[in-house]
């Protein structure tokens, strides 16, 4: 059935503070392999560009490649991969996300839309809670603002709520869908406060400072559906 209004919302930064998670790896990184795992971050960072994009565990094996066989390295190396599978993800959502989730929940079906690989993102939603706040209803892409029909496909409406970090993202999939989406920009982590980043990009229809300002917003007024 075609629902009168979905809402989409991407993960990190935007429910998720992945700018932290992010510096809880970097620093047990830094503490397992020294000055070494900055090898890692430059093989992370070539191959975001690669694949389109983050892909932690990915970079993991390759940065394999180069630990010397026999070395404490290889041993310590063997349990990074616990260590992002089995981070504390539920203790990094940002106060006010899954309340969020229950006042859009009242007026549509809340569905997370977030890029990724197909084992951490996914492992990443289970243990943050957020799989089971929107009941299951998840797609992960690796361009989901060039997935948009695929998403149509899935969980189709008259019209679209999209709440993103990114401009970038909102923008493009407000050229698609037009007067069919609603874009609400979340100025939260590294992408969102910077100017020159912003800049760039036309405006959303809504701005907040965070995610937890959705439940404040009186959603009748705001979305206007096509007749």
């Amino acid at each position: 059935m075609t629902a009168d209004i979905v809402f989409l919302l991407d993960v990190d930064n935007t429910l998720l503070d992945g700018d932290r998670t992010v510096n809880d790896l970097r620093e047990h990184l830094k503490g397992e392999f020294g000055s070494a795992a900055q090898r890692y971050w430059v093989i992370f960072d070539r191959l975001r560009v690669e694949l389109g994009y983050p892909d932690y565990l990915g970079a993991l094996q390759r940065f394999r490649l180069d630990v010397e066989p026999g070395s404490a390295d290889e041993q310590r190396l063997l349990m990074m991969s616990a260590f992002l599978i089995d981070y504390p993800y539920a203790d990094r959502l940002y106060a006010g996300a899954l309340q969020a989730l229950n006042h859009l929940g009242r007026f549509g079906p809340t569905v997370l839309l977030t890029d990724g690989d197909v084992v951490l993102q996914p492992r990443k939603l289970q243990r943050s809670g957020l799989w089971d706040a929107v009941e299951g209803r998840a797609l992960i892409y690796v361009h989901k603002e060039q997935s948009l029909d695929a998403v149509q496909r899935h969980y189709p409406a008259r019209h679209y709520v999209m709440v993103d970090d990114k401009l970038r993202i909102l923008a493009a999939m407000k050229a698609i869908w037009r007067e069919r989406l609603t874009t609400i920009f979340v100025r939260q982590g590294h992408y969102a406060l910077d100017p020159a980043e912003v800049a760039k990009y036309a405006a959303a229809d809504l701005s907040i400072e965070h995610i937890g300002e959705l439940v404040e917003l009186d959603l009748h007024s705001l979305i206007q559906r096509p007749a």
